[in-house]
């Protein structure tokens, strides 16, 4: 879809040209009649296609990395970056994106507030800006769900939550070499010399962006290094919950020993007491169940008693408090409900 725009603001004298989610005959018209060669369309359309800065003949060409607005049903934590082409004329601009993105949208419907967009590189650099508060609203939104799932995940027993924090973590990868690629572009642009800011306001606001981008690059690092602390340590609860489940067996099955030896011994031909009686087998049976408990009492460790009191102690009042959810709360376990019901 391509759609030209003049109204971004009162003083704007570039003519912005919209392509989104282009199609062959998009890719016709930007060819024959903008003349943007193939394989920089190529190159754009590329889901790998890193930030650079070039100069060509007749136009500049910039590609950054944008968060996308894309949701998948089947993944709703997981969010990717796309690349966006910027190809700066003499007296337009074209942007070129494969699919949409928040940033773009922004612009396209006039939400955004003091952005430099007077001027193609005002308006370049307005995009970048905008882009790194896109980022930092994503992580903010992918670590309150991930605090959220982590909370879910202490009263689970399924690997939904495991599988949500894998897609939280998939997220912040992706994010995290967006925003390094932006920051490498960003860079480039105060030193080249295929790109020229109009006014000091356009300087101030790309220094603004450059701040803006390395807060999110901080941020993502903080939050992956989080993330990945919480998975080790469940990893290492999951483990050690198999230890104390493995250890349980164990105890009843050294507890059955008892019982074992004892009908081994007897059925030796040796004499039962009472044996001419018609109630020997009961003296039996309670001799051995009282082995077993006898044995199970001194191989067993009775700490894990009260440990296992003041956990069930802990989980009575935790359900007590957590009785009514928060509308994130609600939502998560609407999505989780869903899926579920999805996989039966």
């Amino acid at each position: 879809m391509i759609t030209k725009r003049t109204d971004l603001t009162v003083n704007q004298n570039y003519t912005w040209i919209d392509c989104r989610e282009i199609d062959k005959e998009d890719i016709s018209i930007l060819t024959d009649e903008y003349m943007i060669s193939s394989e920089l369309l190529a190159d754009i359309m590329d889901a790998d296609e890193q930030s650079r800065i070039e100069k060509e003949d007749d136009y500049t060409v910039i590609i950054c990395r944008l968060p996308s607005a894309e949701e998948d049903d089947d993944k709703p934590l997981e969010r990717t970056t796309i690349p966006l082409g910027m190809v700066l004329y003499p007296d337009r601009i074209i942007t070129i994106c494969r699919g949409d993105s928040v940033v773009i949208d922004d612009f396209a419907r006039h939400r955004f507030r003091q952005c430099p967009v007077e001027t193609k590189e005002g308006f370049v650099v307005s995009i970048l800006g905008r882009a790194a508060l896109v980022y930092i609203r994503f992580l903010k939104y992918i670590n309150r769900q991930k605090d959220l799932v982590e909370e879910q995940l202490h009263q689970s027993i399924m690997n939904y939550e495991l599988i949500q924090l894998l897609q939280i973590q998939k997220s912040l990868v992706y994010l995290t070499t967006g925003l390094t690629d932006n920051e490498v572009l960003l860079e480039k642009l105060q030193k080249t010399p295929y790109f020229h800011l109009n006014s000091e306001d356009e300087l101030e606001f790309l220094e603004d962006s450059i701040t803006d981008n390395k807060q999110a690059i901080a941020m993502a690092n903080i939050y992956s290094d989080i993330l990945t602390g919480t998975m080790d340590a469940f990893a290492s609860v999951i483990g050690n919950n198999m230890n104390v489940i493995m250890k349980r067996l164990t105890i009843i099955s050294l507890s059955l020993m008892f019982p074992t030896f004892i009908t081994g011994f007897f059925g030796m031909n040796v004499s039962i007491p009472g044996m001419d009686g018609n109630w020997a087998w009961l003296f039996l049976l309670g001799l051995c169940g009282l082995a077993a408990i006898v044995g199970t009492i001194i191989i067993s460790d009775r700490k894990n008693r009260s440990v296992i009191k003041a956990g069930l102690g802990e989980k009575r009042s935790r359900k007590k408090r957590k009785e009514q959810h928060s509308p994130s709360e609600i939502k998560y376990l609407r999505r989780k409900q869903h899926t579920l019901e999805g996989e039966e």
